[in-house]
């Protein structure tokens, strides 16, 4: 896709860009680039060769990556313009390609799975590249998430016509794909400060789906979407029958999630998966309906989803013990809160919940502070940190107080992550669940320490 020899990422820890770092180092190309901050992922690409620094300094890039005529550019939209470096390059006449462009031209030769919604990508995109290694289907993967099955974000097999990808709706990411099969999982509110409405929101995926899915494709919808989306789109549902595929008799017995899936006038009975929660369930069945266009046995599928080891942060269980359960999960959204303490509440009825959440991005928050508000209030007890800012800037009178105001529940208190330890201890709740996609994330040793004491 590219006459290059080099290839200088500007955002290079993200979990997207990391992915093709790893694609371009694999394929013999000198990579480098810069992050911000320095994380396990980082350090694992330094490892593997390739050149990060951390400080927008010209200085720190090393000086094969300066010459125009052999550098490619990526970069990441959350990086701000003002960025020096990203100057320079502009400023040079480099090539520059957003994320999305390049896996764009990377898989417009290829077969590719688009694996597009609101939530859900990440889970859904690992869980198709699960079932394809499994079940011996070469295939190559850019996934928003480290896959503990494959123990990376990024994988390829050399026999590979199968590309899957996460078709990414921030943006408008996804609009340089080009699909055979598509999946959308969901379209609740989110990024706001993009698309400005929800409805323009639902029109840029109706437009994904009627423009970029290629002719002939396929498109797998969550039922409840064809509403917004129209109908000549294949369906899944674990609540609606009329559904091409379908869970049904959804039950949980010993915290373990179980369902007959119905699809196509087949049955393939007692489908345990091995990610619990309701949302997890739905999320195998959109794998199951790929595979099954894919031509692969359904019996082998089924045995593919029990071994599915899941996804970092996502509905990570870290300690479950008869005195103290705790999980971890990367829910930013109030509907995503609302399915992750539903789905604990049916592995732990009756049991009292703590959630300690970490709100993402200021114009999240104040788009859905009373969503938010009535989401957490399914909890037992809350702490609440700060917002975790990202890219962005703070916004007059949106912090995590406000967010405090709205909620009607006793036991809840803003705290650093400084004071977890005692707050957690003088918890007497038996789940305790780490919630947020900010940097939450790298607290989730300490909280298991806490825990164990």
């Amino acid at each position: 896709m590219t006459n290059k020899k080099n290839i200088y990422f500007i955002g290079v820890g993200g979990i997207g860009m990391s992915a093709l770092a790893r694609y371009f180092q694999a394929k013999g190309f000198k990579v480098g680039g810069y992050d911000k901050t320095e994380t396990v992922l980082t350090q694992k690409l330094l490892e593997e060769g390739v050149d990060i620094h951390y400080e927008d300094d010209l200085n720190k890039v090393n000086e094969v990556f300066k010459k125009v005529e052999d550098t490619l550019v990526i970069i990441t939209p959350a990086i701000p313009k003002d960025h020096s470096e990203w100057r320079f390059f502009k400023d040079n006449g480099f090539e520059i390609l957003k994320r999305a462009q390049v896996l764009g031209r990377i898989t417009e030769s290829n077969k590719s799975i688009g694996v597009a919604g609101t939530h859900g990508k990440t889970t859904i995109s690992s869980m198709i590249a699960h079932l394809f290694k499994f079940c011996q289907v070469p295939f190559t993967a850019f996934l928003g998430g480290i896959s503990k099955d494959l123990q990376s974000n990024y994988y390829h097999d050399a026999n590979s016509e199968i590309t899957v990808i996460e078709a990414d709706e921030y943006d408008r990411s996804f609009l340089h794909l080009k699909p055979e099969i598509a999946t959308i999982s969901a379209i609740d509110p989110d990024h706001l400060d993009i698309y400005g409405t929800k409805e323009e929101m639902e029109k840029t995926f109706k437009k994904y789906l009627e423009e970029n899915l290629v002719k002939g494709g396929v498109g797998i919808i969550h039922h409840s979407l064809t509403s917004v989306l129209g109908s000549g789109y294949k369906t899944y549902s674990i609540e609606d029958d009329s559904a091409d595929f379908f869970a049904d008799n959804f039950r949980v017995e010993n915290a373990e999630f179980i369902a007959d899936f119905k699809w196509e006038g087949n049955i393939l009975n007692d489908v345990k998966i091995g990610l619990p929660g309701i949302h997890n369930m739905e999320n195998s069945l959109v794998a199951f309906a790929v595979g099954i266009q894919k031509g692969i046995n359904p019996t082998l599928l089924k045995d593919a989803l029990l071994n599915y080891g899941g996804v970092d942060r996502r509905f990570d269980v870290h300690i479950k013990s008869d005195r103290i359960v705790y999980i971890d999960d990367y829910a930013h959204h109030p509907e995503e809160i609302n399915k992750l303490v539903a789905s604990v509440r049916k592995m732990f009825p009756g049991k009292k919940i703590l959630g300690i959440f970490q709100p993402h991005l200021f114009s999240r928050t104040q788009d859905f502070a009373n969503e938010f508000a009535r989401s957490l209030e399914e909890l037992d007890e809350l702490l609440l940190l700060d917002i975790y800012p990202a890219r962005e800037l703070p916004i007059s009178g949106v912090n995590s107080q406000m967010l405090l105001d709205l909620i009607n529940m006793n036991s809840k208190m803003l705290c650093s992550k400084k004071e977890l330890e005692p707050r957690i201890k003088q918890s007497d709740s038996y789940v305790v669940l780490s919630i947020g996609a900010g940097d939450i994330g790298a607290e989730v040793e300490n909280i298991k320490k806490y825990l164990l004491k």
